[in-house]
Parts: structure tokens; sequence; C-alpha cells
């Protein structure tokens, strides 16, 4: 504190007279100890302004003038103290302690002292409000180990000891919840508890034998009596047991299994919101692991829940509700723009959110603030508003309580306490004192109304009640079918059909309450948004079958009905793509992307990739093998989602599509890799080889062939892979524990990332992968080595098979073996080939495939892949002539994308450059409309009358080829 805002003089006679006297009375029990009166002469005003700003302060001092010396001798006034500090002064001090009379006055005295310690720090400033509040749990949570230690002994000897199935000891589980929990006590505040115990029994020796919920109880009862009876020396910490399940009417200990149930059956909202901030503070840390893991899936859902805002927008009335009845609206806490509102905003990002980022998993408020920055769920000007109003609020909080050791929330009304109260804060007067404090409220209280703003409220018109009684079905069809035209929808019949079959249907009869309330908030505010689509019967259609699979989990709902934009992007999405309205019907955690359209039209580049996966897998840093699999899906669902919202929207161009795609492939590609590899070497070890007595580790290669290879994915793709390694020379065994040769190895490997692919899971498949292009195809074996890829390649390779090897690309494996399988690669392709041969061979398999495919008969249709000059015929001019001249032009081997290819083939002649031109305008155009009917889901198959000039034009040049 600036010492020149402390003024003796303004303090009031009464209290200036009784501040001296107690210093006085000090100074004299203090005499003997020059330390002591060192202090006191040095910091007489503080002392004194400490005993008139704080009647808890003042009558520590009256009470015991010895205490209070005894502490400024021992040095504690101006030292940090550590985290064991408490825990270690307690056991101390209460060493010999054998009754529990004893226990309570040593704790008593304990507490008196160091709230005093606490009291004399925190008004004059020597430590800033963290310190202060961390003190402040310290002691309490050293008081509760401390006091259930000695308990437990003590009724071990009298009933035994509770034990599991294996002779385990048992102990009370206390869980520490609100500003305890959170490590963010105030200075007298309740402590809120929950008792637990790991499971029912009977206790094992003693005098006499108890079951297990007994023996707990009679535990938490003595705790609760310890800590919280007032006597003579006044009491440690009020204990509030209400948040344990069934609150005052439920048992005081539970078990393990009985609170699981309970909070699987009737936990509700606001148990969830009380129990982000628990926290174990006494028992076993291996129990207190498994009842940690228990409630957090209450807690933290896996899925994104936005009931969450209505929960507590609907708690934060109820308690606004009961400050205006008891006229508290300078409740520093629960009033307007009080603490709680801040608590209430971190915490309904981490109800929402938590399930899925990890990083929200935290109890305290100033910390989950700083991690919304971070995610940029807040702005930071929003955060800064938001820690400054926090930090303040909480110093005016303690400055209430330190008073009189009580707890308090209220600003006084009395001139007096309102003069006292600004001078403890450091303000002139009440008047600059209040400014500030309207100041932080006012800004705690608009971001609150932002945050938690109901947007179904913001359209309460009489149209809306019309669209509500539409949907109910409280018009007839004549009428709602009227209604809607008036609103602008020129196919109201159509929507009027559409609704009532959905609202009749089987599933609405289903739903829980809560569903269809939250149904019947959406679809008035689902039919105005409508109208915002060119063909809204198609996309209400699409958007119905998406409500239809999310129903039942309620949050999704009102995850819309809390968002309108993202109620908007909805519609906007779904009227363009039929593919994204399935994609987000099968996987409704995609929702979530809408809520940030700047990053839901911005796909990211590959780095970026990189670091949002690595930053997904952080967020789950003990993620099982499952978990990692779940984590890898929703990543690639969540980019695509971002590339197709871009591509539907006209904001990136075909080619960027297609590199988007493929580059989201690859890196869900390595890491896959890498968790195949992790796995392997777990029981394995790394495969091993020497070469020249010098020991390395045999190297390993993906290689993408075909559309991945090309960097031309679609949507739909699937990947053709093959696998190859480098493992040469000697050993060629793996480092252990389980020693296996490395061709097994990397079988193994092969297998096991094929499984990551490819595994179906709540979250679906990565890719489909096709395996059928490495040597001998199916029949060959599943992991090559890239020499007897060469061999094969060189001697029984079929030209098909160098046909694939034009678009083959390495994706994962070190860079000298990338770099060798280059050069075997461009080896082959640049080989000399006989160019009759290549034409025939070329031409058989056309036909093959033609064949293959047994086209429709019908002439009005074309087929834009496999159609006569569609764009397998534009594929194979490309690989023929690259195949017939790359021996005469090396460069025709270093790029595996027909673009690239076709730039070249101009450019060095073989395609004169005005037809290469040509060639990779039809090219671009059937791949786009190829993606435009993906994004529909629709096949490739097209008007016959559609690209008649394309496809003559590419059947000519084909001819002239292949003549």
């Amino acid at each position: 504190m600036n010492t020149n805002l402390i003024d003796i003089s303004l303090m009031p006679e009464p209290d200036a007279a009784r501040a001296l006297a107690l210093w006085q009375l000090c100074f004299r029990a203090g005499q003997t100890q020059a330390e002591v009166i060192d202090w006191l002469e040095r910091y007489r005003t503080e002392f004194q302004w400490l005993c008139y700003h704080s009647e808890f302060f003042a009558n520590f001092c009256q009470a015991d003038p010895l205490a209070i010396t005894a502490l400024l001798s021992s040095g504690d006034l101006s030292r940090s103290y550590a985290v064991e500090n408490y825990v270690n002064r307690l056991r101390t001090q209460c060493m010999a302690v054998e009754h529990k009379e004893d226990l309570m006055r040593e704790l008593r005295h304990l507490r008196r002292r160091e709230m005093a310690r606490i009291v004399w720090r925190d008004i004059l400033q020597w430590v800033d409000f963290a310190e202060t509040t961390r003190d402040l749990s310290g002691l309490a949570d050293a008081c509760v180990a401390l006091a259930v230690e000695k308990l437990y002994q003590w009724q071990l000897a009298e009933n035994g000891m509770p034990c599991d199935p294996q002779g385990q000891s048992l102990d009370l589980m206390v869980l520490a919840l609100g500003k305890l929990g959170g490590r963010e006590l105030n200075f007298s505040s309740d402590i809120d508890l929950i008792f637990a115990f790991a499971q029912e029994g009977v206790t094992q020796g003693g005098r006499r034998s108890l079951d297990h919920q007994e023996f707990f109880t009679r535990l938490g009862q003595q705790l609760i009596h310890v800590l919280s009876a007032n006597t003579e020396h006044g009491f440690v910490f009020r204990v509030d047991m209400r948040l344990r399940p069934f609150g005052d009417s439920g048992p005081l200990a539970t078990s393990f299994p009985a609170l699981e149930q309970y909070y699987q059956i009737h936990g509700r909202d606001w148990e969830r919101y009380a129990l982000i901030k628990a926290r174990l503070i006494a028992g076993n840390a291996h129990q207190g692991q498994e009842l940690m893991a228990l409630i957090r899936p209450f807690v933290y859902r896996r899925y994104l829940d936005y009931s969450a805002f209505a929960s507590l927008r609907e708690m934060k009335q109820l308690i606004a509700a009961e400050v205006k009845r008891k006229g508290q609206e300078h409740n520093i806490k629960l009033g307007a723009g009080g603490i709680r509102e801040i608590e209430f905003i971190g915490q309904a990002f981490q109800l929402i959110r938590g399930g899925r980022q990890n990083q929200l998993q935290v109890r305290e408020i100033l910390v989950v603030l700083a991690v919304l920055e971070q995610l940029r769920y807040l702005p930071p000007d929003v955060i800064t508003a938001l820690v400054q109003a926090y930090t303040f609020l909480r110093t005016v909080e303690n400055r209430l309580q330190e008073y009189a050791d009580q707890q308090n929330h209220l600003l006084p009304q009395d001139e007096g306490r309102r003069r006292q109260l600004a001078a403890v804060l450091g303000f002139k007067d009440w008047s600059a004192f209040y400014t500030v404090l309207s100041r932080h409220r006012t800004a705690v209280n608009q971001c609150f109304q932002q945050v938690f703003a109901a947007p179904q409220a913001l359209g309460e018109t009489a149209g809306d009640a019309q669209l509500a009684l539409l949907w109910s079905g409280g018009m007839v069809r004549q009428e709602a079918e009227l209604l809607l035209h008036s609103r602008g929808y020129s196919e109201g019949a159509s929507l009027v059909e559409k609704l009532t079959q959905f609202r009749q249907g089987a599933f609405i009869a289903r739903l829980s309450a809560k569903g269809r309330e939250r149904l019947e908030h959406l679809m008035p505010l689902l039919l105005l948004a409508l109208r915002q689509a060119k063909n809204s019967p198609q996309c209400l259609e699409r958007i119905l079958v998406l409500l239809q699979s999310i129903a039942r989990r309620t949050a999704y709902l009102a995850l819309l009905v809390e968002n309108p934009m993202a109620l908007s992007q909805l519609i906007k999405l779904c009227d363009a793509s039929h593919f994204i309205a399935t994609t987000l019907a099968k996987y409704p955690l995609l929702l979530d992307e809408l809520l940030d359209p700047q990053a839901l039209y911005a796909p990211l580049l590959q780095t970026e990739l990189q670091a949002q996966l690595r930053q997904m897998f952080t967020a789950f840093p003990q993620a099982d093998f499952e978990q990692q699999l779940e984590i890898l899906r929703q990543f690639k669902q969540i980019n695509v989602l971002r590339v197709a919202s871009a591509d539907v929207s006209g904001i990136i161009p075909l080619m960027k599509v297609s590199d988007y795609l493929t580059d989201i492939a690859t890196v869900c590609l390595n890491a896959a890799y890498t968790m195949a590899s992790l796995h392997l070497q777990e029981k394995h070890g790394v495969p091993q080889m020497a070469i020249d007595g010098q020991h390395q580790i045999a190297p390993f290669l993906v290689v993408a062939y075909g559309k991945f290879g090309g960097m031309e994915l679609g949507y739909a793709s699937d990947l053709d892979l093959v696998f190859l390694h480098g493992s040469v020379g000697e050993l060629q065994t793996t480092s252990g524990p389980a020693v296996i040769d490395n061709v097994h190895y990397f079988i193994r490997l092969s297998q096991r990332l094929v499984h990551i692919l490819t595994t179906q899971t709540p979250a679906g498949l990565l890719y489909e992968v096709d395996l059928r292009l490495r040597p001998s195809g199916e029949a060959g074996i599943l992991v090559n080595s890239l020499s007897a890829f060469e061999h094969y390649q060189q001697n029984q390779a079929w030209t098909y098979e160098h046909q694939a090897l034009i678009r083959a690309r390495c994706v994962v494996g070190p860079p000298h073996l990338q770099q060798a399988f280059a050069a075997v690669r461009a080896r082959i392709l640049c080989r000399p080939r006989d160019p009759q041969r290549l034409c025939q061979d070329i031409l058989n398999m056309r036909r093959k495939m033609r064949s293959a495919r047994h086209p429709a008969a019908h002439a009005e249709f074309f087929d834009l892949k496999h159609g006569e000059g569609g764009i397998i015929d534009i594929e194979f001019i490309v690989q023929f002539l690259v195949l017939k001249h790359a021996h005469e032009y090396p460069l025709l081997n270093q790029h595996p994308d027909h673009i690239s290819l076709l730039e070249k083939l101009g450019a060095t002649g073989l395609l004169a450059p005005a037809d290469a031109e040509i060639l990779i305008k039809i090219y671009q155009d059937y791949r786009a409309k190829v993606h435009r009917l993906s994004l529909d889901a629709a096949s490739p198959q097209i008007g016959a009358q559609e690209y008649i000039t394309h496809r003559q034009w590419v059947i000519t040049l084909w001819q002239q080829l292949f003549q």
C-alpha cells in the first residue's frame, strides 16, 4: 500500500484512541523483545491503521497481545509461505495431540494467528490478491487434512479399519468445491465439501466393527464439528455440505458406486457447475484419481453442450430474483456485474467445451479466462476487463470480510463504514471508489449479457408467434401456406408438407420433455432463417434429416438456439451442398465449426494443419488409443468441412480444393504412421540394421498413388498406397523387448497403419485404403524392400503399373529413402519403350476398363470420368506421352500431377502449346464438375448434351495419338 494514503488523522476519535491503546498494549507485552519493539515502532502507523480497518485484527491483539508479538518476532509477516508450510506447521503443532478437544483448540489458535498474518499482508498490500487467496486456501487445506488424519487414526482404534477385498485400507475422500476447490478462498468463506469412500464393506479389527457407510459418516460428522463448532476460541472454518448428492437429505458420505449412479441418474446442471472446481484435499491419492475420473464425465461432456448457457442463465435469473427480493442489489458477489457473473462466463465455456478441450478443465477462474483468450473464444480486451474486475471485486470482498471475520458481500450503507472501506482500498473517498466499482461492474455485466443473451428472445414478435403456432400444428394447412407465402416463401405448400411429416414422425414422440421444448424454440427461428435459402424445400428437407439425428442430443439443439450465426451458416451450407448436410448429420460435433465463419471458410495450410493436430492431441495428453483414433477423425472431418464450405462459397478455386484435401490426407497419414510406430515400438522396439558396422534405424516409406499421389483428391477419394522399406545390411532385427526380424516388423506396421486409417469408430473412418498397386497386386506381400520394388518394376510390371507410377509420390519416410525412391521411379519412367507396343498396351487397358464398367446404353448420359472423351481419356493421353518420351525429356518424371505434366508436354512441344492449354482447361472443367456433383452427393454422370465440344476435342486428340 502507498503509505501516503494512510492518514491517521482521518480515523474517528474513538477508533484512533482504541488503535493507539492496542499498540501500547502490544508494546508493553513485547518490551523484552528488541525485534518486536523495532517492528512496532517502525510500523506504528500501519498497526493502528490495521486495527481501525479490521475488527478481527484488533480483537486478536486485544485478546492475546503475546500472540501478536510472537507473530511479529517470527518474521512470518514478511515471508511468503511455500505450499507445504501450513501442513508442516500444523503437523508440528499437533504432533502430541491425543484428544479431539485439544485438536480443536490447536487448530483455532493456528487459524487466528495465520489469519492475522494474512490480514496484515493483504491490507497493507505487501502481497498481491493471488497470494492472499492462495494462503487462505492453503490454510484450509492443511486444517482439513490434518483433522481428517487425526480423527481417522482415533476412530481406527475404536472401530477397526475400512478395507477393500484385497485388504488395502480405504480413506475418507474429501473433495473441496467452490472457492476452496479453486484455491480462491476469501477471508471468511464457508468451505464447500463432499465426503466419499471407495466401496461398501465392514471394518476389520477394533473393539467393534461398523459398515463403511457408518464409519465414514461418523468420521465426517466429527470433522465438521472439529472445524465449524464455535467455541471460546472461535471456529476454524464453517463447513457447507449442501452440495453433496441429494443435499441435506442425502447421506453425509457416499460410496463411489453410489456417487456415480447419482450423477448418472439424478445429477443436475447446477451440480456440474459446482463440480468444475472439485479438488481432492484429503485422502489417498490413488483413490482420489479414481474419484475424479468418476466425476469428470458428468462435468465435461464429450460433445459440445450448449445447454449450459440456458442452465446458467436460469440459475442467474433465480439469483437475481433472490437478490432483488432481499434488496441486495449492492451485493458484489451476486448482484449485476458481480463476482458470480464473471465465474458464470468462464464456467459456461468450460461446461460447453471442456469435454473436448482439456485446457479448459481447470479450476481457477483467472486461469480459465487466460485459456479463453488463448483459444480466442473471447477478445483480449474483454478478458483484460474481466480479469481487472475480478481482481478488484475479490479485493473488495476480502476487505469487507477482514473487517469483522464475517461472510459479508454487501457494500456498507453507513457513511462511516463507507469512508472506512474506501480508505482501506486506497481511495480518497466513497465517490472515487464507487466510480471505479461501477465501471468494473458495468463492464462485467455487459460481457455477461452478450455471452448469455437469449437469441430466441430477440425476435419474439407476433410473426414469430405465428411461426411457432404453425410448427405446433395449430394452423390448418391453407392458413399455414398463406403465412409462409406472406413471409416470402414461394414453396409454402411443400414446406408445410415436410414440416407436418417431420412433426408427426415417431421419433418426435420419443423425445424427452427438454428435447421437445428446445425443438419448439428452434423451429420458428429455423423457419425465419430459411428465407435465405435458394431452394428452401430442399434445404429444409436436409436440415430435418440433421435434426432427426441430433434431437436426442438436446445440447446440439441448444447450440442452434443459442447461436443465430451457427443457424444461418447451417442453412447456407445445407442449401449449397448435400454432402455437407449429410456430413453434419453423421457427425454433429462439426456443428461447432459453424460458430466461427472466419475459420469455417478459411482452410488451413499443411503447416497449420500439423499445428492444429498437435494442439488437439496435446489437449488430451492421457488419451488412449481409441480416443486418439477419434481425435484424428474429428480433425479430418473439421478440416474437410472447412474446405467444402470454402468450395461451395466460391472462395477457393478447384486446384486449391484438391491441394487442401491432399494436405489433410498427408497430415492424417503421418499422424497415423506415428501412432502405429509407437504402438509397435512398445513391444518390439525399433527396427535396426548395420552397414559397415554402423548401426542405424531401418527406414520405412509410404508411397501415395492415384489421386492422392497426383494431388488430385476429391471429397470421397480413397488412398492408393504402397509400403516399402529400406532395411539392408546386417542385423535387421528390432531392438526388443520382443525381438522380430525387420520384414515382419514392417508388415505389422503396415497392418497397424491400415487399421488406424480404416477402422470404423463413432466418428467414422479416416480413409478407405487401396493397396492393389503394390508389386503383384493382391497376390503380393504387403511390404517390399526398395530393391525388390525396383526389380519388379524393371522386369515384371505391366504397362498400366508404369502408368500408375507416374502419379507415385512419397508421403511418409526419411528424406534419404524418399530420394532413393525418386531415383528408382525416374529410372523406370525414363527408360526407352517400343512406341507401338506402348500404344497397344494402353489401348488394351482402356478397352478393359470400359468393358469392366458396363457403361449404360442410354445415350442421354455422359460419365465424366469413364465416358469417351472424359477424364480418364485425358489422363491416359498424358501417361502415354510421358512413358513414350520421358527418356528424351527427363523433366517429364518430375511431377506426379496431370496439370503440371500437361504444362511440360506443351513446353517441350510434345503437345502443341495451344492444345496443351485447351486440354488443361477441359480437365479442370471436368474435375470442377465432379467436385460439384460430389458435394451434392450425385454420381459423375451428366446429360449427354453437356460438354459436347470438350468431349469431341478429347476424342479427336485421342484418335490422332492412338490411330
